[in-house]
């Protein structure tokens, strides 16, 4: 296999797990990190289990959601053309992935310790549970924002080893942001949903109320994120950034309206991705 065919091949297990999008959960798993290691002793194996536990985790839930959403992606126009239903892929070369990204998320956690290695496979449930919550209840878009509420409060586990209160405000706010973007990102699939009985806020309550729904979600996650800000004693640095965040976050609902989503990509993946980064920089900086 030539460098060519390399590149291909990389880029299109990219596309089948989306692993781009990764940069939605790992800046707030990195913020934990580098928040804890001012107060705490952390070395450099730890950084780069943390980083392996939280991308094996996000692939592993990927694959798992484009494996029992196959036939659904097959019925859809705006998914046909996925890895799996077009034929790029096959089912048992995903699964194949997702057996070995399981694996490594669990090696990954016993390395960060054993209580971390016992906390693997609920973590791990509880990321491919998601998959099957649009099928029973309007509520999977929470579902996916505690998916990656679990990154920030993992490390947290992870390096600390004890449960407290200190990380819930900054996983609420991960929470709430992800379920907000999530229901923007879901309106463009409105009738398809409501076609065949899966279940989404905009499917269920209608675009206008899910697009409502979704700003008061993005203001109270960033007041999850102040409130954490305060409880960890962040300083100016952090609430200057945050507003820079607050800026990024507001702009990508004047990107779309209730009759055009033609920008959804650019809400749900530049925005969005832009905003993680911003947080994260402007805890590190804060921090150092």
């Amino acid at each position: 296999m030539n460098v060519v065919n390399v590149r291909e091949q990389m880029q299109l297990w990219g596309r089948v797990v989306k692993f781009s999008h990764s940069i939605f959960a790992l800046p707030f798993a990195l913020s934990m990190a580098v928040y804890v290691s001012v107060h705490y002793r952390v070395v450099a194996a730890q950084w780069i289990l943390i980083v392996c536990a939280v991308v094996s985790a996000r692939t592993a839930a990927m694959c798992f959601n484009r494996i029992v959403d196959r036939h659904i992606d097959a019925l859809n126009p705006r998914t046909r053309s996925r890895e799996i239903p077009s034929g790029e892929v096959s089912v048992r070369s995903v699964a194949a992935l997702l057996i070995i990204s399981s694996a490594v998320f669990i090696l990954s956690s016993a390395g960060l310790g054993q209580h971390c290695l016992i906390a693997s496979p609920l973590v791990l449930a509880t990321l491919l549970f998601y998959s099957w919550t649009k099928r029973f209840t309007a509520g999977s878009h929470f579902v996916l924002g505690l998916a990656l509420a679990m990154a920030p409060g993992g490390v947290w586990y992870a390096l600390v080893g004890t449960i407290e209160m200190l990380p819930i405000p900054l996983m609420l706010g991960v929470l709430l942001w992800v379920g907000g973007f999530d229901i923007l990102y879901s309106c463009q699939d409105v009738d398809f949903d409501r076609a065949h009985k899966l279940h989404s806020l905009p499917s269920c309550c209608g675009v206008v109320t899910a697009l409502w729904i979704a700003r008061l979600l993005h203001v109270l996650a960033l007041l999850c994120f102040g409130w954490f800000g305060v409880v960890a004693g962040l300083g100016v640095v952090y609430f200057a950034m945050l507003a820079g965040f607050s800026v990024v976050l507001a702009s990508q609902h004047f990107l779309i309206s209730p009759d055009d989503f033609s920008r959804i990509d650019q809400a749900f993946f530049t925005r969005n991705g832009i905003a993680s980064v911003v947080f994260f920089l402007g805890l590190l900086v804060d921090q150092l």
